[in-house]
């Protein structure tokens, strides 16, 4: 699980996945059992070794009341990933979305401008509605193209404040065929200004300007192609 807390990944892995670690991905190696953990300790590229459930509820005590922390990436190893996991969206009211990654016939990729940075097409889901169902609806809603579904991609967290409350936001990707984009506008109503279907070159550059967690799913997607 990856939680992209204000733009910045924070990452848990089990103590199984640990050997897939290299020490050199990090700035700082910090053991929750021999050091006490401080907002000057949280610098660079940080991994938390041992890290239980009181380091975790100490970690986001410590990003909630700094004015500002100065860590690029945080990873957790933690020995029950799926308890720690549990506690970390306890913390958060959990919001359930959905969106594409579209292709059309030219392996372009859809990519919007949305309040300043690069995006791509998704939404919360409606009560009872499958992510799938969502995904397919909100790619119509905000670019007014028809696709077919494809395969998941990936799922991504990350949070925002609204009304007061602390929001975790659930993100299941697929990719998506477009069918028809005779009509293609952008939803102004979303704060949407451009739409552009766009190549390798033009993503990568359209990517410095947009969000870690857009960067996290194209990194999945090229993942998954080599793999398939």
């Amino acid at each position: 699980m990856v939680i992209f807390i204000d733009d910045k990944p924070v990452k848990v892995v089990s103590k199984e996945k640990f050997h897939h670690l290299q020490g050199h991905e990090f700035d700082r190696i910090l053991d929750a059992r021999l050091d006490q953990l401080s907002e000057k300790k949280l610098q660079g590229h940080v991994i938390i070794l041992n890290a239980s459930s009181a380091t975790v509820e100490k970690f986001f005590k410590i990003i909630y009341a700094a004015k500002s922390v100065d860590y690029q990436s945080v990873t957790l190893v933690v020995a029950d990933k799926s308890a720690i996991e549990s506690q970390i969206k306890g913390l958060y009211k959990v919001v359930k979305a959905a969106g594409g990654v579209v292709f059309n016939e030219e392996d372009k990729i859809l990519l919007m401008h949305r309040l300043g940075k690069w995006d791509l097409p998704k939404g919360k889901c409606d009560d009872g509605e499958k992510s799938k169902a969502t995904a397919v609806r909100e790619v119509g809603e905000e670019c007014n193209i028809t696709v077919a579904l494809g395969e998941k991609i990936c799922t991504t967290w990350h949070t925002y404040a609204m009304g007061g409350n602390k929001i975790l936001k659930r993100t299941k990707w697929y990719r998506m065929n477009c069918i028809d984009d005779s009509k293609m506008t952008p939803q102004i109503e979303e704060d949407i200004d451009e739409l552009k279907w766009m190549d390798k070159r033009q993503r990568q550059q359209a990517l410095l300007n947009s969000y870690s967690s857009i960067r996290f799913v194209f990194e999945q997607l090229s993942l998954q192609e080599s793999i398939g």
